[in-house]
């Protein structure tokens, strides 16, 4: 427990890390179910209450891909790159509150999402061109570029599943750290502007996942147009 900060899943299970990133992981999930259910439970032509907080997320997440990628496209994989978005959200809030960590303060947990991506946007790449057209796209505008370009674009494409878990695990530790030090020094409800300004970084760091996500899945799919 050295470290860290009481959590009450801790409390129960030990303070091992798996134990700990498993626990709030199924917390974060269960949670989230809940609040679906009670959205999609009765639905209303005029929403309210969690209804309305859903459709006004699902249209943000729309509305972020159809600058990227389009409308159609936007919606076409909003089913990843929305699930991505709530789980990120949900578990970087949950570490917000005194006595509870944040799943993606783990590099583990981070990495495995990031994974998730990489696979997903060449799997849909090579699907929707073909494998030989997607790896020639590696290759560069011109034959003899191919040599120096393919290397270099298949260190670029890997280099984005370090970028993608090293900059969620990286800003969500450092809050984790930030809080810990905060409920050190002062009493509890002197760092409220702190925990106000860690939940606008948790809903950045969610945000910004889930708009790199449109990106590799959009350089992915749309070769074509970006050819042209």
């Amino acid at each position: 427990m050295e470290g860290r900060l009481f959590t009450f899943l801790g409390a129960i299970g030990g303070h091992g890390q798996e134990w700990i990133i498993l626990s709030h992981y199924v917390l974060v999930i269960g949670i989230l179910l809940l609040v679906v259910n009670s959205a999609t439970k009765k639905m209303q032509l005029v929403p309210t209450g969690a209804q309305n907080v859903l459709e006004t997320f699902i249209g943000g997440i729309v509305a972020m891909g159809a600058d990227t990628m389009g409308e159609t496209n936007a919606r076409r994989y909003l089913p990843l790159i929305g699930s991505l978005a709530l789980v990120i959200f949900g578990a970087n809030m949950i570490g917000i509150i005194p006595g509870f960590e944040s799943p993606t303060s783990n590099i583990n947990f981070t990495l495995s999402l990031a994974l998730i991506v990489f696979v997903y946007y060449n799997y849909v790449g090579i699907k929707i061109n073909g494998f030989y057209n997607y790896f020639k796209h590696f290759m560069g505008p011109m034959p003899i570029l191919a040599p120096l370009m393919f290397p270099i674009e298949i260190i670029s494409h890997i280099s984005r599943i370090i970028s993608l878990s090293f900059r969620l695990f990286g800003s969500i530790r450092g809050d984790d750290m930030f809080l810990m030090v905060l409920l050190m020094l002062v009493p509890w409800l002197l760092p409220l502007p702190g925990f106000f300004l860690l939940t606008a970084f948790g809903v950045l760091q969610a945000f910004i996942f889930s708009i790199l996500t449109y990106v590799y899945i959009a350089g992915s799919v749309m070769m074509a147009e970006e050819d042209h």
